[in-house]
């Protein structure tokens, strides 16, 4: 069932934020993962999964709980960065299943913090920036924000806005829309981005 883009992985991040310029000597961190998993053959959202994440170089402000509904409680009771990466490889086939996200700001964050932190990179090259694909499959001038392509696309958003697990489901829906149009294809070899 999982061979070449049948089964794919939907992921969003959330991470440490501020209203303005980071605290000195802090920077953003990866707090939580969110994972849907899409089998687009059956046209369904498979599995949902969260991963929290505990940061070592900052911590979770208040614009960021408001922003997300995240504390830095919770966000303790999470694993490593590492640990999180490895979970992903593992138990989600990280490596080898293709992946999309919402824009390049989830990919690129795991690029510069696994640099960051020596820890190996989970993902496999093929990726797909469902944003990008969305804009070119309705024929927008400007790429719309997630909860922007939900009205456009005529579905609800579910759950919370900003919560990486709720937003990966959210994004799923959308990319089940566009394979549905025939506008959703296998991502090739992009690279990591680094």
């Amino acid at each position: 069932m999982d061979q070449g883009g049948d089964v794919l992985n939907v992921v969003d991040v959330e991470a440490t934020c501020w209203d303005g310029s980071p605290p000195p000597g802090a920077v953003s961190e990866i707090i939580e993962i969110g994972l849907t998993v899409v089998d687009l053959r059956a046209g369904e959202r498979s599995a949902r999964h969260r991963i929290l994440v505990r940061p070592v170089r900052s911590a979770v402000s208040a614009f960021c709980t408001e922003l997300t509904g995240l504390t830095q409680a919770e966000v303790d009771t999470g694993v490593s960065f590492a640990e999180a990466c490895r979970t992903l490889a593992a138990e989600h086939r990280a490596g080898t299943r293709p992946w999309a996200s919402w824009g390049d700001y989830d990919r690129r964050q795991f690029a510069r913090q696994c640099r960051a932190t020596g820890t190996p990179y989970p993902f496999g090259r093929r990726h797909t920036n469902a944003k990008a694909v969305f804009t070119d499959a309705h024929g927008l001038g400007k790429r719309p924000g997630m909860a922007q392509a939900l009205r456009i696309a005529g579905l609800p958003l579910e759950g919370r806005h900003h919560r990486g697990e709720d937003d990966a489901w959210n994004i799923a829906a959308l990319v089940l829309s566009l394979a549905k149009a025939g506008r959703w294809e296998d991502p090739q070899d992009h690279g990591t981005g680094w």
